[in-house]
């Protein structure tokens, strides 16, 4: 991603990465708003980030779910 990002800052012509790469302009798009700037050990760094954000996430909804069933199961609102 930040080696498609940098040949996009480079020049490179979007078309032109995108084949190389096999993704869509829109991902292309994407990946530039999103790593432009970065080196890759940031890169790597912030895709550690977020998916272990998702997966926090996703626990909380857990708990809250689970919670809200025992609030039901208790006869509380």
């Amino acid at each position: 991603m930040v080696t498609a990002v940098r040949e996009l800052e480079a020049g490179a012509s979007v078309s032109e990465v995108g084949r190389k790469v096999g993704v869509t302009s829109q991902t292309l798009a994407r990946w530039k708003a999103r790593y432009a700037g970065v080196t890759l050990s940031e890169a790597r760094e912030k895709r550690r980030l977020e998916e272990k954000n998702a997966k926090l996430k996703k626990l909380a909804a857990q708990f809250a779910l689970e919670n809200d069933s025992l609030k039901v199961a208790l006869g509380k609102s």
